[in-house]
């Protein structure tokens, strides 16, 4: 499921359906603009005003035809986001707002349902797969959502089109390997993509924090005790 069909959720689609995908759930409540043409590379002129859910199961028919394609034109909030990321195996994180963004990985967590989470603020972007249980979660990175004046700057700093692209398509790589059988490249780490400097990335791990929700320093807890026990590595 890629919740988000704009600059991150379009090239993540795409990367998804030609990495093998076989099953997808397009989520987005919103009509397409004209100031999405310019990075959101699916939609055509002749899309404005029709929802983009449409827009693109249309598109990405045409050039996956064997793929099954589900729309959802809603906006995912605390009434639906259960009942809507469960009919999937994999998620997609490709919006813009932080609170969806919590949202969708409290709703993963409690439903042990991999993720990607991804993000861009100017020429900087960042990509990062959850398995719940296992690997650390947005919470373990950031506690809670940024409060609505961090929220407000973040959207004076804009987005650049090519740095959403790519995090975009590592996002739906990853779906991709997921829906293959491999291992996810981005669980328990997460890329940074600067555009600024070359461009160059990034990859850090990242440590479950202690105590949150998503259980996994309990297992990282017992896979070290494992380890003194045994005196294995």
């Amino acid at each position: 499921m890629i919740v988000g069909l704009g600059g991150l959720g379009v090239p993540a689609m795409l990367a998804a359906a030609r990495g093998g995908v076989r099953r997808l759930g397009l989520v987005d409540p919103d009509p397409v603009e004209l100031s999405n043409l310019a990075r959101q590379v699916i939609y055509r002129e002749d899309d404005i005003g029709r929802l983009k859910v449409d827009a693109a199961a249309e598109r990405l028919a045409r050039l996956a035809p064997a793929l099954e394609i589900e729309r959802f034109p809603l906006a995912i909030d605390a009434t639906n986001a259960s009942g809507t990321i469960g009919r999937f195996g994999f998620v997609v994180d490709a919006t813009d707002s932080p609170a969806v963004k919590f949202l969708i990985n409290d709703v993963c967590v409690a439903a042990r349902i991999p993720f990607i989470y991804g993000g861009v603020l100017g020429m900087t972007g960042q990509a990062m797969s959850v398995v719940p249980g296992h690997t650390a979660c947005l919470r373990c990175l950031f506690e809670s959502p940024p409060d609505e004046a961090d929220i407000a700057s973040c959207r004076d700093a804009g987005i650049i089109g090519p740095v959403a692209g790519a995090i975009g398509f590592i996002q739906g790589a990853e779906a991709a390997r997921w829906a293959r059988g491999e291992a996810l490249r981005f669980a328990g780490s997460i890329i940074t993509y600067d555009g600024a400097r070359g461009p160059r990335s990034r990859t850090a791990a990242v440590l479950a924090r202690d105590g949150c929700i998503c259980g996994a320093w309990k297992a990282a807890n017992a896979i070290a005790a494992i380890q003194r026990l045994t005196g294995t590595p």
